[in-house]
Parts: structure tokens; sequence; C-alpha cells
């Protein structure tokens, strides 16, 4: 997801294996944790959710301790577009990020399912639409452009935690639940779980992302002028 950084640390097919890695322990983690919760919660959502939230939070914090010196451990294609248009990855390289994160995402879901002793082909009736769910994933995805710039530019060791608690918080104070992420929303359109979302509305979803990210990374660009992205 973040650090966004000009200076490339490894070999591309590194970085893309980086962003494979991380994009699949991720979904894996979002989707399985969902299910897991929904399955000990008895029924009551907001505990499900509070699970779903803390361990999100928690995988965000490893992966990008883990993975952001080799790729920037962005995961979003959100992010790559970002870093794209502030000059920090090729746009080819950008697109190729969001293949490999888009791919390996869809596999960890699809492991996720496997794990749980779920049908591994799935589509989620789950309806996510309407002017507030928009409105919170271009809340949730403006927020997280955000707080990755300005954290990278005042403190980028705190880009890790950092995120882990922004995306933790989002659960919450957004209506969509922060997805925040393109990749991870059409590949939770193929789960029929918690964390599913009906494939009708993710179009609705993704265009709220992207309009958050180019809001996100122009406010950003006035207040952080001199951040690495």
């Amino acid at each position: 997801m973040p650090e966004l950084d000009t200076t490339r640390r490894a070999p591309f097919a590194r970085q893309l294996a980086a962003e494979a890695t991380g994009s699949f322990l991720l979904f894996a983690a979002v989707v399985g944790s969902g299910v897991m919760a929904q399955r000990l919660s008895g029924g009551n959502d907001g505990v499900a959710l509070l699970a779903n939230a803390i361990a999100t939070g928690a995988i965000l914090f490893v992966l990008i301790t883990m993975l952001a010196p080799i790729s920037g451990a962005q995961m979003n294609p959100a992010v790559s577009l970002v870093a794209a248009l502030r000059h920090d990855l090729r746009w080819r390289e950008a697109a190729a990020f969001a293949l490999v994160q888009l791919g390996a995402g869809i596999l960890g879901v699809w492991a996720a399912h496997l794990m749980f002793g779920m049908p591994i082909l799935e589509v989620s009736p789950k309806p996510r639409t309407g002017i507030g769910q928009w409105a919170g994933e271009f809340v949730a995805t403006f927020g997280l452009i955000l707080t990755i710039i300005g954290t990278a530019r005042f403190r980028p060791d705190w880009i890790a935690p950092s995120v882990a608690a922004y995306i933790t918080a989002a659960y919450w104070f957004t209506a969509s639940t922060s997805f925040a992420n393109p990749a991870i929303t059409i590949a939770r359109s193929l789960t029929d779980s918690f964390a599913g979302i009906a494939p009708a509305d993710v179009p609705g979803f993704v265009l709220a992302q992207l309009a958050g990210a180019l809001a996100g990374s122009a406010l950003a660009s006035y207040l952080f002028p001199d951040a690495p992205v």
C-alpha cells in the first residue's frame, strides 16, 4: 500500500513478486477473518466487523513492514495510480502492479475459501450501493492517500502503523466499511461471505475509490509539496 519512494530497491521482477505475495496474504486475511468472525460472532455483526477490522489492520502492519523495502507494499491499484501520477512509477510498471495485485488477490480469496471449506468459485449476492456507500469509498481512499503521503513526508518509519491504524478506523467511520482498493473490491465480489460485494455494485465502488485517490493526491501535493510518493 505505501511506501511510495522514487528509489526502487529491487529488480522489477522481485517487486512484482512482493506485490503478489502481499496482495495474496492481505486479501486472504480480509476474507478469511470475515468468515471466521461471522462464524464465531453468533450473528452479532458489530463483533464480526470489529474482528475483521482488527485482523485487517494487523496484517497490513506486518505486510507493509516486511515488503515496503522491496516494492513499496502498495497492494492497491489506487495507490499505484497515484505513484504513477507523481512519477514514482512508470505507467507500464503501475499497470503491471495492478494486474499482479488483482490476480494474486483473487488467489488469496480462493485460498480463504479452501481453508474454510467453502466452494472455491462463488459470487457474492451482498448489495453495497447508494450515495452513502460511494461517499464512504471516496472518503476512505482519499484519507488513505493522504495518510501515506503525509506520513512519508514527516514520519516515514511510521507508514506501517499509520496505514494499519487508518484502515482499522475507516472500517468503522465509513458507511462502506472502507474497501479503499479497486483490486480487493473486485476480488470481494467473488466471495459469498461477510466481506462480499455484489458484482453489479463493484463499478460504483471503484469509481468512487479512484475519485478519492485523485482528490487525495491533489490535496497532498498542496499540503506536502516535497513529499516522496
